[in-house]
């Protein structure tokens, strides 16, 4: 059992009522957002402390959402939510923030978040907030909007640091491409990834194994086409290349 407060368990009290796993390092946070949670009728089915309990009791509840601090101990949150969401996409994460860093934020929602939220906002509009996210609609804290706005018209016309909805390409291995695309050498994309060059050079042969070229700029100059892809037309690009890689085994 992981050693977070996944002793702390609720019945959901009718099949209509939201489940939700909090995690949050600080008990008093916890405590306080839960009661607000409940109090309005969401179930709060257990609790955490880190980020690997979180992705742990995830796994073992299936709650409709998560709702998580973004720095947590052991596993951060983002990564954390990136674990949540792979093994079970339909569960919706939310992150709840004591910061207001709006490099957290864009960072939080460019991995699957379905929301950024701060600590600092009126909590008895959390469960409003929260059910908006269960009925399909993003939850921002509203100085973040103007935020995101501002980010998407300084994104760059070749369209660096934007990826379809689907892709061959795992989350890592876009970033490290995005860095890749702003002419980043291996050194420099280990350091701001916090990674070994070794680890950087095996992402980067997989990123051009997976796009079916033969070398980085090659890869680099496939990037925007990539980045264009409608968004159910991974298995295309998933059997264009297989295709090839036929043709050059073909032609030695």
């Amino acid at each position: 059992m992981p050693d977070g407060q996944a002793g702390r368990e609720h019945t959901p009290s009718n099949g209509r009522s939201a489940r939700i796993v909090l995690a949050d390092g600080d008990p008093l946070a916890r405590r306080v957002v839960r009661n607000v949670l409940e109090d309005a009728g969401i179930v709060v089915v257990a609790e955490a402390t880190n980020g690997r309990d979180a992705i742990a009791l995830a796994a073992e509840h299936a709650p409709e959402l998560v709702l998580m601090d973004g720095r947590l101990a052991r596993v951060d949150g983002i990564t954390a939510m990136r674990w949540i969401i792979a093994r079970r996409p339909e569960t919706r994460v939310v992150m709840l923030s004591v910061s207001s860093d709006a490099k957290l934020a864009l960072q939080s929602l460019r991995a699957g978040a379905s929301g950024f939220l701060t600590k600092d906002m009126d909590l008895l509009a959390l469960p409003r907030a929260l059910r908006g996210v269960l009925r399909g609609e993003i939850a921002c804290s509203r100085g973040f909007v103007g935020t995101m706005v501002a980010h998407l018209r300084a994104t760059p016309t070749d369209a660096v640091g934007m990826r379809p909805v689907k892709s061959i390409l795992t989350p890592r291995e876009w970033e490290v491409l995005d860095l890749m695309c702003r002419g980043a050498s291996t050194g420099q994309i280990a350091d701001r990834l916090v990674l070994s060059g070794e680890t950087v050079r095996s992402h980067t042969k997989n990123i051009v194994r997976k796009l079916a070229v033969r070398t980085r700029r090659e890869a680099i100059e496939r990037a925007p086409q990539l980045r264009a892809l409608h968004p159910d037309a991974g298995d295309e690009q998933r059997s264009g290349s297989k295709h090839g890689a036929r043709r050059r085994a073909a032609h030695g």
